[in-house]
């Protein structure tokens, strides 16, 4: 089985913050837990099992695939190194609250990915610290609110792109455009086109030490990009594509570089 974490910062759809993350002045706080908990009612609207709860039912029914659900609520972030050690393939939807992740957090996730874990953040984890840490680069890039989005695949003898079309369209999705802050992409797969004329380098694959890493564009949390078909197959590939490379070849240990066979200078 491919051991499947989905990390979820879930502070949008839970309408709150850490308390530590919260204004001090009483009528600031105040109107923004008022205007949270609108947003939180309009992600339950379009995904009433929860954002990255749909994500998790739908690859909990993938024979290869046992999935784990977290969040950043829960305690050590929801990624305690027991659990991380025992990943093969790390998704991660982030949006507000990058500061709120622990540098040494990371830093865990780099070093895992590293050693041969996949890691595959999602939208607006775009420059999320591990990421941003694992490329080197900041992820910025221009953004402005819902079109309607065209997903190009360029590269459609990839194994993620396998079952996906020329092209497909999401009816609306929030507008990511170039320059996009990325080291070039080792193999890049869709480019997401949009009314306003912007192109953005949508889905792209880096190989970093022992692991791959795949980006994807789709998933602004109040549209329902995570029910289209073409979006959920594209991510149930992408987990197969960057699970460990030992886990590739069917051999018992997970990680390469954990291997009792192999020894890594470092």
């Amino acid at each position: 089985m491919i051991r499947v974490t989905i990390w979820y910062e879930m502070v949008q759809e839970a309408g709150r913050l850490p308390e530590e993350a919260l204004p001090k002045d009483a009528k600031e706080r105040e109107e923004l837990l008022a205007h949270m908990a609108k947003g939180a009612e309009a992600i339950k609207a379009v995904y009433p099992k929860g954002l990255m709860g749909t994500l998790a039912d739908y690859l909990s029914k993938c024979e290869d695939m046992e999935v784990t659900y977290v969040n950043l609520f829960m305690p050590e972030y929801g990624l305690p190194e027991e659990l991380l050690n025992n990943t093969d393939v790390l998704i991660w939807w982030a949006h507000w609250s990058h500061g709120l992740v622990p540098d040494s957090l990371a830093e865990k996730v780099r070093e895992r990915v590293l050693k041969g874990m996949g890691f595959i953040p999602l939208h607006s984890a775009h420059p999320c610290k591990p990421l941003q840490k694992l490329l080197g680069t900041s992820g910025s890039l221009k953004w402005r609110e819902g079109d309607a989005c065209r997903v190009w695949n360029v590269n459609p003898t990839h194994p993620i792109a396998q079952g996906i079309p020329e092209s497909f369209e999401l009816p609306e999705e929030e507008m990511y455009g170039e320059f996009f802050d990325i080291p070039k992409p080792d193999d890049l797969i869709f480019i997401s086109w949009y009314r306003g004329g912007e192109v953005f380098r949508g889905g792209c694959v880096w190989n970093r030490g022992y692991g791959r890493i795949f980006y994807f564009h789709p998933g602004h949390e109040t549209n329902p990009s995570y029910h289209n078909p073409y979006v959920l197959k594209i991510i149930e590939n992408a987990v197969r594509f960057v699970a460990p490379v030992m886990w590739r070849e069917n051999l018992d240990c997970p990680h390469v570089a954990e291997s009792p066979e192999s020894k890594v200078r470092k």
